[in-house]
This record gives C-alpha cells, sequence and structure tokens, in this order.
C-alpha cells in the first residue's frame, strides 16, 4: 500500500518512522511519502490561504496548490482522504474497507478548510472520503491522518506478528467493546486477577470474557450492543408506558405459543390486561426493539433479593424467532443488571425445548432443586466477575 500525506507541517509524520508502522514500511508492506503543501506554490510567501468568499472570520486553503498535488500524485487506484470534522465517522469497519485500497492520498486541512472545489475536483479524478475522527475540531487533520494510517495499517495481511490478536479487539467483528485484560503478577496493590482467569478452565475464561465485554459495552457505548447482530443495527432502548399496548399484544402472539408447546392455558403472561402491564412496566427495568416503528422484541429484568437478578419475558415476534434477536435481549439485560447482582435466574415451559436450548447455550442450568411454577422449570447462572 502506498499512502501519501500532502500537509503545511511534514514533520508531523514523522512518528511514521517509529514502532510497527516504522518497521510495515521497512518490509516494504507500506510505500510512505511526505508532500509539503507550500512546495505546490509560486509566490515568494508560498502563500496556501486567502480569505473566505461572504465573510467571517478565519482563513481557506487556496486551490491551486492543491490542484497541483494532486496532479502529481491523484490515480485512477487512488482514494483521497479528506481528515474534517463534517465528515463520516471513522470507525473499524471503515478502516477495514480502507485497509484493501491500494493507494491512500490524505489532504490534511488546516485553517478553516480546503476550498470546496477541491473535494469536488479530486471526486472527479479518484475515490474521494471525507473523514471524521470524531465530534470534536482539532487545528488541523495531521493528528487524524495519523490515527487513521495506525488503524489502517494494522489491518494489512503480514503487518501483526499474531494475527489472532485483531479477532478479539474492541470493534472487532462481534461489534463489542474488548474484555478487561490482566497479566503478572496475581494480586497488585490489593488487587486481584479474577479467580476465572487462573482457573485453567478455557469455557469459563471464554464465558468470562464474552459476558465481561458485553456488559462493558452495555455500560459505555450501549449503542454498539445489537449491530453486531442485527444487520440493520436496530438498538435495544428502554421501555415507557407508551409502550404498554405494543408489549400486550407481543406477549400474547409469544405465550399463545408457549401455550401450545406445553399444552396448558394457566400461564400468567396469557391472561394480563393492559393494566396489568403498565404495573409491571413500573416494577421491572425492561427494554424494547422496534423494527420500522414495530415493536419486534422485549425482555426485563430486576433484582430479587440482594442478590438474584431476576430475568422474564424475553420476547421475539413470531416471524423474527431464530434470527438471533432472543439471544442478544438476553445478553443484553445480563449485562444492565445492577454491580450487586451476583446470579441470574429466569424460568420457562417444561416443554418450551427450543427456549431451554438458547438459554443452555448462554450459560443457564437447570434447577431441579428449586421451585418452579406449574409447567415450569427454574434456570440459573452464576454471574462472573
Amino acid at each position: 500500500m502506498r499512502l501519501d500525506y500532502v500537509s503545511i507541517f511534514p514533520d508531523f509524520f514523522s512518528p511514521l518512522e517509529l514502532s510497527l508502522p516504522g518497521k510495515a514500511a521497512a518490509k516494504g508492506l507500506v510505500d510512505v511519502h511526505v508532500h509539503d503543501l507550500r512546495g505546490y506554490t509560486h509566490d515568494r510567501h508560498r502563500t496556501v490561504d486567502d480569505t473566505p468568499y461572504g465573510g467571517g472570520a478565519g482563513m481557506v486553503m487556496k486551490p491551486e496548490p492543491w490542484g497541483e498535488a494532486f496532479d502529481d500524485l491523484l490515480a485512477p487506484t487512488t482514494t483521497v482522504v479528506f481528515t474534517t470534522p463534517s465528515g463520516e465517522p471513522f470507525d473499524q469497519r471503515l478502516a477495514a474497507e480502507l485497509a484493501t485500497r491500494e493507494h491512500l492520498v490524505f489532504a490534511c486541512g488546516r485553517y478553516e478548510g480546503i476550498d470546496q472545489r477541491v473535494v469536488d475536483h479530486a471526486r472527479e479524478r479518484a475515490e474521494v472520503r471525507e473523514i471524521s475522527l470524531g465530534d470534536y475540531v482539532l487545528n488541523g487533520g495531521e493528528v487524524a491522518a495519523l490515527a487513521i494510517t495506525e488503524a489502517v495499517v494494522r489491518l494489512l495481511p503480514g503487518f501483526m506478528g499474531n494475527a489472532e490478536s485483531l479477532a478479539e479487539e474492541s470493534h472487532a467483528d462481534g461489534g463489542l467493546l474488548e474484555y478487561p485484560v490482566y497479566t503478572k503478577p496475581p494480586e497488585w496493590r490489593g488487587h486481584e486477577v479474577p479467580a476465572v482467569l487462573r482457573s485453567g478452565d478455557h469455557a469459563r475464561v471464554a464465558a468470562w470474557r464474552h459476558e465481561q465485554a458485553v456488559r462493558r459495552t452495555a455500560e459505555r457505548r450501549p449503542d454498539l450492543l445489537t449491530p453486531s447482530v442485527l444487520d440493520d443495527g436496530t438498538p435495544i432502548v428502554r421501555a415507557t408506558p407508551g409502550d404498554a399496548g405494543e408489549l400486550l399484544t407481543l406477549q400474547r402472539a409469544c405465550w399463545v405459543q408457549e401455550a401450545l408447546a406445553n399444552d396448558m392455558l394457566d400461564i400468567p403472561a396469557l391472561h394480563e390486561s393492559l393494566d396489568d402491564v403498565r404495573a409491571w412496566l413500573r416494577e421491572w427495568d425492561t427494554w424494547v426493539v422496534r423494527r420500522a416503528g414495530r415493536l419486534v422484541g422485549a425482555v426485563r429484568g430486576r433484582l430479587e433479593g440482594d442478590h438474584s437478578w431476576d430475568i422474564g419475558r424475553v420476547m421475539v415476534a413470531p416471524d423474527l424467532q431464530g434470527s438471533g434477536l432472543g439471544r442478544v435481549l438476553l445478553e443484553h439485560i445480563q449485562a444492565v443488571a445492577p454491580p450487586q447482582a451476583t446470579s441470574y435466574v429466569l424460568f420457562t415451559g417444561a416443554a418450551s425445548a427450543r427456549n431451554q436450548r438458547m438459554y443452555r447455550k448462554a450459560g443457564f442450568r437447570l434447577r431441579p432443586d428449586l421451585p418452579s411454577p406449574p409447567g415450569a422449570v427454574v434456570l440459573t447462572k452464576r454471574r462472573v466477575t
């Protein structure tokens, strides 16, 4: 991959010689070139900016130097990256996309920005991506270009010594934030490494890491929880009193199926009224999913006693069952459990094979030793901390 940087501060890019990017260049994985935009000016002051048309504060970068720079650098296979706070948000998905390109040219603006005609002209000659590093403003585009470069280049084949280390990072294929990591010693200044990581039980370690990733994502970036599972990225949001009517409809649709599977009609959820649903909405932490304005999934939880998180009413519209929505709802309600919860408990129909299979796959275990409602079984799971 060839990387070109156009800036009025070319020394900004000396960090590209350090650490892994420098090693990648030495191995021939990337070919780095830095260009001083002032080298494309022709007046003695090497002017790259002028006052904005229409008035206003600040200066705007002139089109002429950029045009000459692009004459030297652009080819049909080039992707021009304009780093700008008005661009599309940069994320891991976009980093992976850019990592497939042969040639990236980073146009690093300053002042109030680059004359829009430069962007329009570049778009006539090559692929153009206007990219924002985040919802804030920097003095120039160089810092953003460096950040984008590091995120992109590390995805190139042969760049990472251990390619598997990319799979479990934050924002990787699963879409979750990365779980906490620890190393030796096992105890440091009163803080201990979680016992599960020292157990040698690889299945328990994997389960703990996944649960921690879900929990951290729910706490810090709840917007990331569902896009990793649902194609349309529909978020899980807290239910409101206005959802009661649709929850009642969804509940009846789901529990008719339960009644058929268990050959019994004496199921409380099947007989609740709208007022009943409104009442439990005030008592349970309830979350819902909507698609195209339609309520298609829901789940609820509440603390029972001091340490048990009671999970209930995992509901998915009949036409979407089997799509993975039930699994993500179950993961979500576990992740949002309060810190004092040390275990999860739920029940389902004794003959509800599909439900029991999903719960067992999520780490729940049947508890015949615990009392259960008529025609139902209880499942529990210890919260791994």
